[in-house]
Protein backbone atom coordinates (compact mmCIF):
# COMPACT_ATOMS: atom_id res chain seq x y z
CA UNK A 1 0.00 0.00 0.00
CA UNK A 2 1.38 3.34 -1.08
CA UNK A 3 1.09 6.48 0.39
CA UNK A 4 1.16 9.73 -1.52
CA UNK A 5 3.04 12.53 -0.35
CA UNK A 6 2.60 16.16 -1.22
CA UNK A 7 5.84 17.68 -0.40
CA UNK A 8 6.20 19.48 -3.38
CA UNK A 9 7.88 22.66 -3.38
CA UNK A 10 5.53 26.37 -2.90
CA UNK A 11 4.69 28.04 -6.54
CA UNK A 12 7.84 30.63 -6.93
CA UNK A 13 7.01 34.06 -5.52
CA UNK A 14 6.92 36.53 -8.35
CA UNK A 15 8.89 40.40 -8.29
CA UNK A 16 5.49 41.78 -7.83
CA UNK A 17 4.27 39.77 -5.14
CA UNK A 18 7.73 40.91 -3.40
CA UNK A 19 7.44 44.47 -3.94
CA UNK A 20 3.72 44.58 -2.76
CA UNK A 21 4.20 45.26 0.74
CA UNK A 22 5.99 49.01 -0.28
CA UNK A 23 3.84 49.93 -3.04
CA UNK A 24 2.91 52.67 -0.75
CA UNK A 25 6.37 53.77 -0.60
CA UNK A 26 7.18 52.75 -3.88
CA UNK A 27 4.63 54.55 -5.99
CA UNK A 28 5.06 57.95 -4.51
CA UNK A 29 8.83 57.41 -5.05
CA UNK A 30 8.33 56.77 -8.76
CA UNK A 31 6.74 59.59 -9.31
CA UNK A 32 8.94 61.85 -7.02
CA UNK A 33 11.86 60.28 -9.68
CA UNK A 34 9.49 61.11 -12.80
CA UNK A 35 9.34 64.90 -12.03
CA UNK A 36 13.25 65.33 -10.97
CA UNK A 37 14.00 63.58 -14.31
CA UNK A 38 11.27 65.51 -16.11
CA UNK A 39 12.34 68.70 -14.23
CA UNK A 40 15.99 68.29 -15.21
CA UNK A 41 15.43 68.29 -18.67
CA UNK A 42 12.57 71.42 -18.58
CA UNK A 43 14.29 73.74 -15.92
CA UNK A 44 17.14 72.09 -14.26
CA UNK A 45 18.24 75.70 -13.38
CA UNK A 46 15.35 76.75 -11.91
CA UNK A 47 14.09 73.92 -10.58
CA UNK A 48 17.13 72.40 -8.88
CA UNK A 49 18.73 75.85 -7.23
CA UNK A 50 18.80 75.40 -3.24
CA UNK A 51 16.56 78.55 -2.83
CA UNK A 52 13.70 76.68 -4.98
CA UNK A 53 14.40 73.17 -3.02
CA UNK A 54 14.15 74.86 0.07
CA UNK A 55 10.90 76.13 -0.96
CA UNK A 56 9.36 73.02 -1.52
CA UNK A 57 10.63 71.51 2.21
CA UNK A 58 8.79 74.74 3.55
CA UNK A 59 5.96 74.06 1.27
CA UNK A 60 5.49 70.19 2.53
CA UNK A 61 6.75 70.73 6.23
CA UNK A 62 3.31 72.87 6.87
CA UNK A 63 1.31 69.20 6.00
CA UNK A 64 3.70 66.62 7.23
CA UNK A 65 1.73 67.14 11.26
CA UNK A 66 -1.33 66.85 9.51
CA UNK A 67 -0.52 64.49 7.14
CA UNK A 68 0.96 62.12 10.03
CA UNK A 69 -2.23 62.47 11.62
CA UNK A 70 -4.69 61.90 9.06
CA UNK A 71 -3.20 58.73 8.55
CA UNK A 72 -4.35 57.55 11.79
CA UNK A 73 -8.19 58.81 10.85
CA UNK A 74 -8.54 57.67 7.95
CA UNK A 75 -6.53 54.13 8.75
CA UNK A 76 -9.90 53.90 11.02
CA UNK A 77 -11.92 54.78 8.12
CA UNK A 78 -12.85 57.95 9.00
CA UNK A 79 -12.49 61.54 7.37
CA UNK A 80 -11.59 64.72 8.67
CA UNK A 81 -12.69 67.83 6.60
CA UNK A 82 -12.44 70.71 8.76
CA UNK A 83 -8.45 70.45 9.61
CA UNK A 84 -8.61 74.19 7.84
CA UNK A 85 -11.07 75.55 9.27
CA UNK A 86 -9.03 74.10 13.14
CA UNK A 87 -5.95 75.57 11.93
CA UNK A 88 -7.78 79.24 10.93
CA UNK A 89 -9.43 79.82 14.09
CA UNK A 90 -6.17 77.95 16.47
CA UNK A 91 -4.40 80.46 15.08
CA UNK A 92 -7.01 83.19 14.82
CA UNK A 93 -7.34 82.69 18.72
CA UNK A 94 -3.84 82.72 19.03
CA UNK A 95 -2.94 86.01 16.91
CA UNK A 96 -5.54 87.65 19.02
CA UNK A 97 -3.85 86.87 22.33
CA UNK A 98 -0.54 87.84 21.47
CA UNK A 99 -1.24 91.06 19.70
CA UNK A 100 -4.48 92.12 21.84
CA UNK A 101 -4.09 90.80 24.82
CA UNK A 102 -0.34 90.74 25.48
CA UNK A 103 -0.01 87.18 26.28
CA UNK A 104 3.40 85.70 25.69
CA UNK A 105 4.25 83.82 22.44
CA UNK A 106 4.99 79.86 23.80
CA UNK A 107 2.15 80.52 26.25
CA UNK A 108 -0.17 81.49 23.09
CA UNK A 109 0.83 78.72 20.55
CA UNK A 110 0.44 75.89 23.34
CA UNK A 111 -3.07 77.31 23.87
CA UNK A 112 -3.70 77.15 19.91
CA UNK A 113 -2.64 73.65 20.25
CA UNK A 114 -5.01 72.92 23.26
CA UNK A 115 -7.48 74.61 21.13
CA UNK A 116 -6.91 72.33 18.40
CA UNK A 117 -7.32 69.22 20.62
CA UNK A 118 -10.79 70.44 22.07
CA UNK A 119 -12.04 70.74 19.03
CA UNK A 120 -10.76 67.69 17.38
CA UNK A 121 -12.18 66.22 20.58
CA UNK A 122 -15.50 67.78 19.31
CA UNK A 123 -15.62 66.30 16.45
CA UNK A 124 -14.78 63.05 17.75
CA UNK A 125 -17.89 63.59 19.68
CA UNK A 126 -20.16 63.80 17.32
CA UNK A 127 -18.91 61.05 15.22
CA UNK A 128 -19.60 58.93 17.82
CA UNK A 129 -22.09 60.07 20.39
CA UNK A 130 -24.03 61.41 17.97
CA UNK A 131 -23.53 58.26 14.97
CA UNK A 132 -23.15 61.57 12.48
CA UNK A 133 -21.06 59.98 9.72
CA UNK A 134 -17.69 61.40 9.48
CA UNK A 135 -17.81 63.37 6.15
CA UNK A 136 -21.09 65.13 7.24
CA UNK A 137 -20.03 65.67 10.74
CA UNK A 138 -16.37 67.05 10.57
CA UNK A 139 -18.11 69.07 7.21
CA UNK A 140 -20.23 70.92 9.58
CA UNK A 141 -18.07 71.53 12.16
CA UNK A 142 -15.88 73.27 9.34
CA UNK A 143 -18.63 75.77 8.81
CA UNK A 144 -18.68 76.40 12.44
CA UNK A 145 -15.24 76.51 13.14
CA UNK A 146 -14.88 78.51 10.26
CA UNK A 147 -17.73 80.74 11.22
CA UNK A 148 -16.09 81.41 14.73
CA UNK A 149 -13.00 82.37 13.11
CA UNK A 150 -15.15 85.12 10.79
CA UNK A 151 -16.62 86.13 13.93
CA UNK A 152 -13.64 86.46 16.15
CA UNK A 153 -11.35 88.20 13.29
CA UNK A 154 -14.00 90.46 11.53
CA UNK A 155 -12.30 90.80 8.42
CA UNK A 156 -8.49 91.66 10.39
CA UNK A 157 -5.33 90.69 8.94
CA UNK A 158 -3.38 90.56 11.40
CA UNK A 159 0.34 90.86 11.16
CA UNK A 160 4.14 90.75 12.75
CA UNK A 161 4.69 88.36 15.09
CA UNK A 162 7.20 87.88 17.61
CA UNK A 163 10.25 85.92 16.65
CA UNK A 164 9.22 83.16 18.15
CA UNK A 165 5.93 82.64 15.83
CA UNK A 166 8.44 82.96 13.02
CA UNK A 167 11.04 80.58 13.54
CA UNK A 168 8.21 78.16 13.94
CA UNK A 169 7.02 78.66 10.42
CA UNK A 170 10.52 80.18 8.17
CA UNK A 171 13.20 80.00 10.59
CA UNK A 172 16.30 77.82 9.92
CA UNK A 173 17.51 75.20 12.36
CA UNK A 174 20.64 72.75 12.34
CA UNK A 175 21.63 70.60 10.03
CA UNK A 176 20.96 73.20 7.51
CA UNK A 177 17.46 72.39 7.80
CA UNK A 178 14.53 74.70 8.23
CA UNK A 179 12.81 74.90 11.29
CA UNK A 180 8.98 73.47 10.24
CA UNK A 181 11.04 70.90 8.43
CA UNK A 182 12.50 69.60 11.83
CA UNK A 183 9.50 70.01 13.48
CA UNK A 184 7.14 67.98 10.40
CA UNK A 185 9.93 64.98 10.53
CA UNK A 186 9.77 64.90 14.32
CA UNK A 187 6.22 64.59 14.28
CA UNK A 188 6.06 62.04 11.39
CA UNK A 189 8.73 59.93 13.60
CA UNK A 190 6.86 60.38 16.47
CA UNK A 191 3.80 59.16 14.44
CA UNK A 192 5.65 56.23 12.89
CA UNK A 193 6.71 55.12 16.67
CA UNK A 194 2.79 55.31 17.96
CA UNK A 195 1.78 53.47 14.60
CA UNK A 196 4.51 50.46 14.55
CA UNK A 197 4.45 50.01 18.72
CA UNK A 198 2.15 51.08 20.71
CA UNK A 199 -1.33 49.66 21.60
CA UNK A 200 -3.06 52.70 20.08
CA UNK A 201 -1.37 51.94 16.69
CA UNK A 202 -2.50 48.58 16.71
CA UNK A 203 -5.79 49.19 17.30
CA UNK A 204 -5.69 51.73 14.76
CA UNK A 205 -4.91 49.03 11.98
CA UNK A 206 -7.49 46.66 14.02
CA UNK A 207 -10.38 49.17 13.68
CA UNK A 208 -9.61 50.01 10.31
CA UNK A 209 -9.43 46.14 9.20
CA UNK A 210 -13.09 45.46 10.85
CA UNK A 211 -14.74 47.85 13.45
CA UNK A 212 -17.43 45.64 14.43
CA UNK A 213 -15.00 42.39 15.36
CA UNK A 214 -12.30 44.95 17.39
CA UNK A 215 -15.28 45.72 19.54
CA UNK A 216 -15.87 42.25 19.89
CA UNK A 217 -12.93 41.76 21.20
CA UNK A 218 -12.94 44.25 23.81
CA UNK A 219 -11.39 47.50 21.89
CA UNK A 220 -13.23 50.53 22.92
CA UNK A 221 -13.69 51.52 19.32
CA UNK A 222 -15.18 54.99 20.04
CA UNK A 223 -12.79 55.77 22.61
CA UNK A 224 -10.09 55.57 19.93
CA UNK A 225 -11.43 57.30 17.27
CA UNK A 226 -11.96 60.45 19.33
CA UNK A 227 -8.32 59.96 20.45
CA UNK A 228 -7.47 60.22 16.46
CA UNK A 229 -9.53 63.31 16.27
CA UNK A 230 -8.05 64.86 19.38
CA UNK A 231 -4.51 64.05 17.55
CA UNK A 232 -5.81 65.26 14.23
CA UNK A 233 -7.38 68.67 15.69
CA UNK A 234 -3.41 69.47 17.93
CA UNK A 235 -1.62 68.78 14.76
CA UNK A 236 -4.04 70.96 12.56
CA UNK A 237 -3.47 73.62 15.38
CA UNK A 238 0.39 73.07 14.81
CA UNK A 239 0.14 73.51 11.34
CA UNK A 240 -2.10 76.95 11.65
CA UNK A 241 1.14 78.33 13.97
CA UNK A 242 3.41 77.27 11.07
CA UNK A 243 1.33 78.73 8.41
CA UNK A 244 1.13 82.28 11.04
CA UNK A 245 4.81 82.10 11.27
CA UNK A 246 5.67 81.75 7.61
CA UNK A 247 3.57 84.41 5.91
CA UNK A 248 4.04 86.03 9.35
CA UNK A 249 0.41 86.94 8.87
CA UNK A 250 -3.07 85.29 9.45
CA UNK A 251 -6.82 85.92 8.63
CA UNK A 252 -9.89 84.07 9.15
CA UNK A 253 -10.28 82.84 6.11
CA UNK A 254 -6.82 81.44 5.37
CA UNK A 255 -5.83 77.50 4.98
CA UNK A 256 -9.26 76.41 3.03
CA UNK A 257 -7.61 73.99 0.76
CA UNK A 258 -5.76 72.22 3.96
CA UNK A 259 -8.02 69.04 3.80
CA UNK A 260 -7.81 68.29 0.26
CA UNK A 261 -3.98 68.44 0.35
CA UNK A 262 -3.75 66.55 3.19
CA UNK A 263 -6.26 63.64 2.10
CA UNK A 264 -4.52 63.92 -1.09
CA UNK A 265 -1.25 62.86 0.55
CA UNK A 266 -1.99 60.50 2.82
CA UNK A 267 -4.49 58.28 0.15
CA UNK A 268 -1.10 59.26 -2.40
CA UNK A 269 0.98 57.49 0.11
CA UNK A 270 -0.76 54.07 0.38
CA UNK A 271 -3.31 54.61 3.37
CA UNK A 272 -6.43 52.90 2.41
CA UNK A 273 -9.68 54.96 2.56
CA UNK A 274 -11.31 51.75 3.10
CA UNK A 275 -9.53 51.31 6.71
CA UNK A 276 -6.99 48.84 7.77
CA UNK A 277 -4.01 50.00 5.62
CA UNK A 278 -1.63 52.75 7.26
CA UNK A 279 1.64 53.96 5.89
CA UNK A 280 3.98 57.00 8.16
CA UNK A 281 6.61 56.66 5.48
CA UNK A 282 4.11 57.13 2.65
CA UNK A 283 2.10 59.86 3.75
CA UNK A 284 5.39 61.51 4.13
CA UNK A 285 6.64 60.60 0.68
CA UNK A 286 2.92 61.90 -0.54
CA UNK A 287 3.06 65.00 1.13
CA UNK A 288 6.91 65.59 -0.61
CA UNK A 289 5.64 64.16 -4.05
CA UNK A 290 2.44 66.67 -3.98
CA UNK A 291 4.84 70.11 -2.84
CA UNK A 292 7.09 69.05 -5.95
CA UNK A 293 4.69 68.60 -8.08
CA UNK A 294 2.45 72.41 -7.53
CA UNK A 295 6.25 73.67 -7.21
CA UNK A 296 7.15 72.24 -10.89
CA UNK A 297 4.20 73.45 -11.96
CA UNK A 298 4.72 76.68 -11.05
CA UNK A 299 8.51 76.38 -12.42
CA UNK A 300 6.84 75.19 -15.90
CA UNK A 301 4.66 78.61 -15.15
CA UNK A 302 1.33 76.37 -15.85
CA UNK A 303 -1.41 78.66 -14.17
CA UNK A 304 -2.79 78.55 -10.54
CA UNK A 305 -5.85 76.32 -11.23
CA UNK A 306 -4.18 73.42 -13.09
CA UNK A 307 -2.69 72.90 -9.86
CA UNK A 308 -5.67 71.63 -8.58
CA UNK A 309 -6.56 69.50 -11.90
CA UNK A 310 -3.19 68.29 -11.65
CA UNK A 311 -3.99 66.96 -7.55
CA UNK A 312 -6.85 65.78 -8.89
CA UNK A 313 -5.62 63.46 -11.14
CA UNK A 314 -2.97 62.19 -8.93
CA UNK A 315 -5.88 61.46 -6.28
CA UNK A 316 -8.14 59.66 -8.62
CA UNK A 317 -4.98 57.19 -10.43
CA UNK A 318 -3.69 56.37 -6.67
CA UNK A 319 -7.00 55.44 -4.94
CA UNK A 320 -7.78 53.18 -8.22
CA UNK A 321 -4.41 51.85 -8.30
CA UNK A 322 -4.34 50.82 -4.43
CA UNK A 323 -8.12 50.05 -4.52
CA UNK A 324 -7.47 47.43 -7.20
CA UNK A 325 -4.05 45.79 -5.26
CA UNK A 326 -6.74 45.30 -2.78
CA UNK A 327 -9.44 43.60 -4.92
CA UNK A 328 -6.36 41.76 -6.33
CA UNK A 329 -5.73 40.54 -2.49
CA UNK A 330 -9.06 39.64 -1.76
CA UNK A 331 -10.23 37.20 -4.84
CA UNK A 332 -6.94 36.24 -6.63
CA UNK A 333 -7.24 38.64 -10.03
CA UNK A 334 -4.48 38.03 -12.48
CA UNK A 335 -2.67 40.93 -13.34
CA UNK A 336 -3.63 44.90 -14.75
CA UNK A 337 -5.64 43.05 -18.01
CA UNK A 338 -8.48 41.52 -15.50
CA UNK A 339 -9.90 45.38 -15.01
CA UNK A 340 -10.72 45.34 -18.70
CA UNK A 341 -11.81 41.15 -19.05
CA UNK A 342 -15.43 41.06 -18.13
CA UNK A 343 -18.32 41.37 -20.23
CA UNK A 344 -19.78 44.33 -17.84
CA UNK A 345 -16.40 46.62 -17.65
CA UNK A 346 -15.94 46.00 -21.65
CA UNK A 347 -19.74 47.35 -21.89
CA UNK A 348 -18.70 50.60 -19.38
CA UNK A 349 -15.38 50.97 -21.08
CA UNK A 350 -17.67 51.65 -24.56
CA UNK A 351 -20.29 53.50 -23.01
CA UNK A 352 -17.04 55.98 -21.86
CA UNK A 353 -15.78 56.12 -25.50
CA UNK A 354 -19.23 56.60 -26.71
CA UNK A 355 -19.71 59.75 -23.94
CA UNK A 356 -16.22 60.59 -24.62
CA UNK A 357 -16.57 60.93 -28.45
CA UNK A 358 -19.95 62.75 -28.48
CA UNK A 359 -18.47 65.19 -26.17
CA UNK A 360 -15.34 65.49 -28.82
CA UNK A 361 -17.91 66.15 -32.25
CA UNK A 362 -19.93 68.51 -30.39
CA UNK A 363 -17.21 70.42 -29.36
CA UNK A 364 -15.45 69.99 -32.89
CA UNK A 365 -19.22 71.20 -34.17
CA UNK A 366 -18.75 74.21 -32.30
CA UNK A 367 -15.40 75.35 -33.27
CA UNK A 368 -16.50 74.92 -36.79
CA UNK A 369 -19.74 76.56 -36.61
CA UNK A 370 -18.35 79.22 -34.57
CA UNK A 371 -16.64 81.70 -37.71
CA UNK A 372 -14.00 84.29 -36.33
CA UNK A 373 -16.08 85.79 -33.06
CA UNK A 374 -14.04 88.92 -31.71
CA UNK A 375 -13.75 89.16 -27.56
CA UNK A 376 -16.06 91.58 -26.83
CA UNK A 377 -15.29 94.53 -24.68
Amino acid sequence: MSESHSDSPPPPVGIGQKLEPYVSFIGPMAMILAILLFMGIAEPARYFRSSNLNQILLDAALYMPMAMAMTFVITQRGIDLSIGSVAALSAIVMAFLIKQYGFPAPVAALIALALGALMGLLNGLVITRLKVPDLIGTLAMDLVYRGFALVIAKGLVLARFPDLITEIGRGQSFFYLPTPVVIGLITMAIGYYILTTTHFGRYTIAIGSNPEASDMTGIDVDRHRIYAYVLMGTMAALAGVMLTGKLNAIQATSAPYFNLHVIAAVVVGGTSLFGGRASIVGSLAGVLLLSMMINALVTLRIEFFWQSVASGVVIIFSVALYTWLQKKDRDGSAGIGSLFASPAQSKTFRLIAMVAGSLLLLLLLGWLLSGNVKPSG
